[in-house]
Formats: C-alpha cells, structure tokens, sequence
C-alpha cells in the first residue's frame, strides 16, 4: 500500500503543480498597482471600429445588445454594428435591424457555431475599411465608454485586446454568485497579472477584439467549441500579444438554474479539456526546444477549472506522506491567496464572501458533471447554444 499511495501522490502533485505555479505567478502581479494610460486627445488616430455580434436565436436580447452598443461615446471614431445572425430560425435578424444594426445572414447546417460565424463574418467584413473589430455576445450589455476604451488601445498599437467580463447577475441565486467571484479571478486578476508581466492575457469570448493586421495574418477559423482559447493559442504561437483592456467592462448573466448552468459549464470546461488533450504536446514540445514564450500559455492551459483544482488538492491532502501533504497545502494557502485578491481587485462586498461558504457544494456539483464534461471534451462535440431565462 505504501507503494501505491506513492505513486497516487507522484501523480496528483504532477497534475496539480502548473496550475499552483501558474496562481502563484499571477496573483501578485495581479495584484501590482498601475495606473491606466491614456493619450492627448490631440494625438490620437480616430479610428473605423466595426463591433461584430454573433447571434443564434436572440431575438428577445439582440435589440437591447444593439441599443447599448449604438448608444456608447464614440470619440468621433466612426462605427458600425454587424450581427450575424447565424442559423436562426426567430425573428433575429429583423430585431436586429429595428434596433439599428446591419446584418450579415447565415445558413449552415453543418457548420454550427461561433467560430464559423465569425469567421464567415470576418470574411465579408475584412475587405472592408474596418481598422479593428470587436467582439461582443447577444446577451451581453456593454460600459458606456467600450469605444473609447478600445479604441485607445487599439490607437497606440494594440494586436488584440480584451476587456474586463463579468456577470451582470451576481444576486441571483448562490451559485451565480459563486460564477462571480470565479470571473474576479479568470476574466480580472489574472489578466491583470499577464499584462503587467507583459504576456498575452488570453481571450474569453466575449468582449474581445482584433486588428485589422492580426486577422490578416491569423485568420479566425477555430471551430472547437472552446473557439476563444483555440484561437489565443494561435496568436500566442504567431507572437502576438492580447492587451488587457481593464477600463472597460462587459457584462453577461451566468445561468443561475441547475439545468442551464450546467449545460453552460459542461460546454466551457469540456471544450478546455479538449484542449488540454490536443494542445499540451506541441506546446509542452515548443518550450523543451527553447521557445519560453509559451510557458506561461502552457501553464494556464494546465491549470484545472478551480474547483477541479481545489478537488485534486484535496484528495492529495488525504495521501499519508509527508511530501504529499506539503504539496497539498501549499497550493490550498495559493488558492486561497488567489480568491482573496481577486475579491480585493474586484472591490467585492460582504456577500460575495459569505457565498464562498457554499464552495464545497459547487465542487460537488462541478463533480457531477462529469458525462457531460467527458462529452464536451470529445473531438466532435457540437456546439449547444445555452439556454436563456425569458
């Protein structure tokens, strides 16, 4: 038995020790102050930002998406809202011009998803006059300042960026609360840390955008259901770099009932899992030969969903060496350290604290997913749109 707890222990320490190094790595450079960097309006490059929303069967959201988008400051740079509204079958596409927008349609009953939206999109769009493009789901409300923001970024040399993305319905219920505290985390503290490191701090989906340059140069044809990361490790491996836009936030609600989140976090972290499987060789092969640029990718790709993390540590806890209990216990005190600064840089409040006290039950739900995750994580997964509450 000795024996095999050894080998158990070995294991556990391999799988959970990127992602320990990884939350190490970022939490305090996170946490690192720095004071948002703008230019004289006199020197600025106003720009032709065309902000691009893909949309399935969103007639009920995409008019009030289209409003906030339309209703932003623009600076005096010109902009153009595209959705395309991707093998609907609702009124999409008419709700979508009422509200102002243009309108790219598409029908493909093979090729489903957002990856082959956009990259439809991109090629229509592209040889056009458009400098930069941004990315923003239909359910999503945006920062009054998301163009000027931007665009300043983009104005002094931006290849991509990404915004702050957060839940825009925290109270819901305990579990979107949970969502939240894991979005301070994912989607602003360690994004924080990679950009004042000066690495690329990864894209999320949703309030994102690329240079006219980069889109040249990479064109966007990931079609995993995990698109957004699929992408970033293309644009990591071509040396480019995503620019944390922390002056601008999107928003959009996490799904706070047992069936919607669950469909919603299986699609995500299946589709990381895929990843992971595909993507780890030739990344684990490209720094081995000297390529330390994809070091800190790889250890993100490494590091587990939080609660699967936490999992792994725990159950290494229990194995009766010496070694392994130190292992554990360090990268335990490293997610707490982790959660407790990003509660800080996100200025959170009291209940965002008292929600932590339900953590055990969300591992446990997050455990429970497994089919679901294992189905995701397969090659040829289909896309699923998530469901959204009327």
């Amino acid at each position: 038995m000795e024996t095999v707890w050894s080998v158990v222990g070995i294991l556990l320490c391999l799988v959970t020790l990127p992602g320990t190094i990884e939350l190490a790595f970022l939490t305090p450079s996170g946490a690192m102050p720095r004071r948002l960097q703008t230019s004289p309006p006199e020197s600025r490059r106003l720009l032709n930002i065309c902000v691009v929303v893909p949309a399935h069967n969103e007639e009920k959201g995409i008019g009030g998406c289209v409003s906030a988008l339309l209703a932003c400051a623009t600076g005096g740079n010109e902009v153009a809202v595209v959705v395309i509204a991707d093998n609907c079958s609702d009124a999409t596409a008419g709700q979508a011009r009422l509200a102002g927008a243009r309108v790219l349609v598409r029908n493909d009953g093979q090729r489903r998803g957002k990856g082959y939206a956009l990259d439809h999109a991109f090629s229509i769009l592209l040889p056009e006059n458009h400098d930069a493009f941004l990315i923003v789901d239909a359910d999503t409300g945006v920062e009054a300042n998301f163009i000027l923001a931007t665009a300043e970024l983009f104005g002094r040399g931006a290849e991509a960026l990404q915004c702050r993305y957060l839940a825009s319905n925290p109270g819901e219920s305990v579990r979107s609360r949970l969502m939240h505290v894991a979005w301070l985390a994912f989607n602003v503290l360690r994004l924080r840390g990679r950009d004042y490191c000066g690495l690329s701090v990864g894209i999320l989906g949703n309030g994102f955008g690329l240079a006219r340059q980069t889109l040249e140069k990479i064109p966007f044809d990931a079609d995993s259901i995990a698109e957004d990361l699929e992408y970033h490790l293309r644009l990591v491996r071509a040396g480019r770099r995503v620019r944390f836009c922390e002056a601008t936030t999107v928003w959009s609600d996490v799904p706070a009932q047992g069936e919607m989140a669950a469909g919603q976090r299986a699609r995500w972290e299946g589709g990381r899992f895929r990843m992971i499987r595909e993507q780890t060789p030739g990344l684990a092969a490209e720094v081995l030969k000297g390529n330390l640029r994809l070091l800190e990718p790889l250890l993100e790709l490494l590091l587990l969903p939080l609660a699967f993390h936490v999992f792994l540590l725990l159950v290494l806890l229990s194995v009766p060496t010496a070694v392994a209990g130190f292992f554990a216990l360090t990268g335990l005190l490293v997610v707490m350290l982790h959660v407790a600064v990003a509660l800080w840089v996100g200025k959170a409040g009291w209940s965002d604290v008292l929600a932590l006290l339900a953590a055990p039950f969300y591992i446990v739900w997050k455990l429970t997913l497994g089919r679901q995750l294992l189905k995701s994580a397969s090659s040829g997964a289909a896309w699923v749109r998530t469901e959204r509450k009327d």
